[in-house]
């Protein structure tokens, strides 16, 4: 397994001097503006990338891709969009980002119903409760059903994964998180293991896959090493966040990583024995003393703590297994 730090606000100096005193070299980057061209065109891309070569570190992977909502939801504008997204596609192969992570959670995304809440020592973290939502109005887009999103994700995945083969680009699709069944009227699809493991049966391709963040599939109540598994036998891990909850779907805040819900180790472990080489991150870390809270999830401190976390259990799994 290697180990990157998400920059999702742009280029960040102090991360990026944090990052390589810990000594990580990858970068996992939103699809940020860094050039007078549009975020999905090569010379963007390009200026983003040599910002991180420049520093010493190596942009791997894209999360957080060009605007797709309009395929989402199959409204006026999806070609556009789709025709942008396989530029970017071709682009990201041409300058050997290998990675690219997406959602298919229209309009509302990752959705947090609190930001400041007290954790461990005083630290604040992030959590939902459906019951702040349950009377909130739909959003513009309406009632939008589960065949609807499931039916747009088909015929986007039969467009851009052919561009994705001959791109050398792996496709990694994120759960939904919250994995509730509807949020403000927009259902949500990719709530189990069993959700995903039918989105590789309606394209069956090396390069459609997953990212396998721990915090959404312990807050569906699966058993997140045997996802782990699961999955990664069939080499469909091409990306993980690495993180950890208290509570369930419906009520839950994150935590430290040593102050969760999930085995940790057995979760590293895992990954070992299904052979797992790709890139793993920290995701939504605690806020911690001295920082203001800005960016809820993604403080320093609380990524230096992570790491650390991270790096200790690799080191013993390693060493279990005979790797060290």
């Amino acid at each position: 397994m290697k180990l990157g730090l998400a920059y999702f606000g742009g280029f960040d100096r102090a991360k990026v001097d944090l990052q390589k005193q810990m000594g990580l070299r990858y970068v996992i980057s939103g699809a940020s503006r860094y050039a007078d061209f549009p975020t999905h065109s090569y010379r963007n891309l390009l200026a983003m990338k040599n910002a991180y070569a420049d520093a010493g570190l190596e942009l791997a992977i894209i999360e957080g891709p060009p605007a797709l909502d309009k395929v989402k939801l199959g409204l006026p504008g999806a070609e556009e969009e789709l025709e942008n997204f396989k530029e970017f596609l071709r682009n990201c192969g041409k300058l050997g980002i290998r990675t690219v992570c997406y959602n298919w959670m229209p309009v509302l995304n990752w959705f947090r119903t609190h930001t400041a809440i007290v954790s461990r020592g005083g630290a604040t973290v992030t959590g939902f409760d459906i019951h702040d939502v349950e009377n909130a109005p739909d959003t513009w887009a309406g009632k939008i059903s589960k065949e609807r999103l499931w039916g747009t994700l088909e015929g986007f995945l039969k467009e851009v994964i052919p561009v994705c083969e001959e791109a050398d680009v792996d496709l990694a699709l994120h759960p939904d998180d919250p994995p509730v069944d509807e949020l403000m009227g927009i259902s949500r699809i990719l709530t189990s293991a069993d959700a995903f493991q039918k989105v590789f049966e309606l394209y069956d391709s090396p390069r459609n896959g997953m990212t396998f963040c721990q915090g959404c599939f312990a807050t569906m109540g699966e058993d997140v090493p045997a996802a782990i598994r699961r999955f990664g036998k069939q080499k469909k891990i091409f990306f993980v966040h690495f993180r950890d909850v208290q509570g369930d779907r419906y009520h839950f805040n994150e935590s430290f990583h040593d102050d969760g819900i999930t085995d940790m180790y057995e979760a590293m472990r895992a990954y070992y024995e299904v052979g797992f080489d790709g890139i793993a991150r920290p995701d939504h870390v605690p806020t911690m003393v001295g920082e203001d809270n800005s960016k809820p999830s993604y403080g320093l401190a609380g990524n230096l703590f992570a790491v650390g976390y991270i790096k200790g259990l690799m080191e013993s799994v390693e060493k279990e297994m005979g790797i060290r």
